[in-house]
């Protein structure tokens, strides 16, 4: 069972389930960021992610607080595979306070070039393993009358970004609809649900998307580009989503449900 002790952090003695806590490559993706700071924070961490290689890192990312961080893997993709992992942490730890999902993944196309494949692909990666993961985790929070849900979304979602994914865009904005109905639903059992719309940030899932997209390798002329849009004079990266996600879990937002927060730098507030 979940100690009943609580350290300091502003998620102390909480059980988090994060989906989507590993990285295609080394540095701070939004799921590894996320795990991480919510163990920082007090959190007893589940990093879920269905590549088995892709959690040693966000354990090191943890440093001394990696004893905060459980790493199982599970495929959101197969609803049994969800089901059996959220029944064996109830089982083990009595309870799950927060659950994130962070799963998802753009394939570039516009209306008429994405194969309708791909238009599928997009939708049950990026809005069905929200809906799955919370349609396990949700009647487990009301019966407890607490929780936390944080979908992230993306700025894709509200305005053109700079590239045809509608698929990508299309599924992201079902993830914050789905949010704000889901929120209005649970709020009476006490369990909040928001959304978070990362922007343009400078992660390892942009770097390995930006490299198939570039056939000279020129990365770097892609992220400067990105940059380019965004007020700020910098990129941020996965930790600027998960600073995001702790406010949203934490108590601080306990009157906060049904909303969405953009971590973009400015850039979705510009109008050309």
């Amino acid at each position: 069972m979940l100690s009943t002790s609580k350290p300091p952090g502003r998620v102390a003695g909480k059980l988090a389930l994060v989906f989507g806590a590993g990285c295609v490559g080394p540095g701070w993706g939004n799921g590894r960021a996320i795990a991480v700071r919510l163990a920082q924070e007090g959190a007893l961490v589940m990093a879920v992610d269905r590549q088995p290689d892709s959690l040693p890192e966000t354990l090191e990312h943890a440093g001394e607080f990696r004893g905060n961080i459980e790493t199982h893997i599970c495929d959101v993709g197969d609803s049994g595979q969800v089901g059996r992992l959220v029944d064996a942490v109830q089982q083990r730890h009595g309870r799950i306070d927060i659950l994130v999902n962070n799963v998802g993944g753009p394939i570039p196309g516009g209306a008429t070039a994405l194969s309708e494949a791909d238009w599928q692909r997009q939708l049950d990666l990026n809005l069905t393993s929200v809906f799955t993961t919370c349609r396990h985790v949700l009647a487990l929070m009301a019966r407890q009358g607490s929780g936390a849900v944080v979908n992230v979304s993306s700025t894709s979602a509200i305005r053109w970004t700079g590239a045809p994914q509608v698929g990508y865009a299309a599924a992201k904005a079902g993830v914050m609809q789905f949010g704000r109905v889901a929120a209005v639903e649970y709020a009476r059992h006490g369990v909040r649900i928001n959304t978070v719309l990362p922007g343009q940030l400078h992660t390892p899932l942009v770097d390995a998307f930006l490299a198939t997209q570039q056939a000279a390798g020129d990365v770097q002329a892609l992220l400067d580009k990105r940059q380019k849009r965004i007020p700020l004079p910098f990129m941020g990266d996965g930790r600027d989503t998960a600073n995001a996600v702790l406010f949203l879990v934490s108590d601080e937002a306990r009157f906060i449900t049904g909303t969405e927060l953009i971590v973009d730098g400015g850039m979705s507030a510009r109008c050309d």
